[in-house]
């Protein structure tokens, strides 16, 4: 019973989270013809070219997508990722239509946009799940290229994409501007809304599978991760602890990744106000 609730509660924030993008994705940013940041954004080139719908594009390009990254994403996450595509899909197209399309001041337009997506993309991370797209690409290059951080790979994508949609679709300078300031206003929603507004997390895992923990972070979120050489107080026996830094997005997945492995370990999750190094601020 337990399992058809999770569920059903699962498809539910799915609905609600897609409804939220779908208004700022149709209702708001293609009214306003604003470029956007992942494959809403490329779905939205094709929508404004060729009047194609905006959500069956975003699934077209999201399954193969999802398909080519399934060892990385791994079996349950990448069935929870491909629930969350269809109904955000289905949403965009059948539902969003239904709603009124702004067509007033363009800066208000941006900050609806920025807003209800984050909104919405933060109630889907925050039930482990994904709406696919751009976070699939960047774990896959992250992957094929190590040393090149996550916050250039995402940066670099996606103003390939808002540039990409500025150049074919509202071609002014105002449409880059709106795009970039839409793209910053979701992910600090994203964050505030999932964590706060603190810039990362830091993780410290007392467990007794530190390899297999360590391994799934590197996979799931292309960070590394520290061993700490410990003793129990009570035990006196030896334990390892796993230390790892990420951004505040990723400690939802490396928390319930830890759970998956080990449902004793001991988790303590800190604020970290400043972290420089490979995939956070330079030195």
């Amino acid at each position: 019973m337990d399992k058809w609730k999770k569920l059903g509660l699962n498809i539910l924030v799915d609905v609600l989270g897609g409804i939220l993008i779908a208004l700022g994705t149709y209702n708001f940013a293609a009214a306003s013809r604003f470029p956007m940041v992942g494959l809403n954004g490329v779905a939205l080139i094709f929508y404004h070219l060729f009047d194609t719908p905006i959500g069956l594009v975003a699934m077209l390009l999201n399954i193969p997508i999802a398909l080519a990254c399934f060892r990385i994403l791994g079996r349950d996450f990448f069935l929870r990722s491909l629930r969350t595509i269809l109904i955000t899909s289905v949403i965009m197209d059948y539902v969003a239509p239904l709603f009124p399309v702004y067509e007033g001041d363009r800066m208000l337009s941006a900050i609806c946009t920025g807003v209800l997506s984050g909104l919405g993309f933060a109630l889907i991370y925050m039930r482990n799940s994904s709406t696919g797209g751009m976070d699939f690409v960047i774990m896959s290059v992250k992957a094929k290229n190590p040393h090149i951080s996550l916050g250039k790979i995402s940066f670099i994508l996606d103003m390939l994409i808002v540039g990409l949609g500025t150049v074919m679709v509202s071609r002014d300078v105002d449409g880059l501007i709106y795009g970039t300031i839409v793209s910053y206003l979701l992910s600090v929603v994203v964050d505030k809304v999932m964590y706060g507004v603190d810039s990362g997390k830091m993780a410290l895992i007392v467990t007794d599978f530190p390899q297999e923990v360590a391994e799934r972070i590197d996979v799931l979120t292309g960070r590394g991760a520290t061993y700490l050489k410990a003793e129990g107080s009570y035990s006196r026996e030896n334990k390892d602890v796993v230390m790892c830094a990420c951004n505040n997005k990723q400690m939802f997945i490396i928390r319930s990744a830890v759970k998956e492995i080990d449902k004793k370990a001991f988790v303590i999750i800190l604020e970290s106000n400043e972290v420089l190094g490979e995939g956070f601020k330079d030195h």
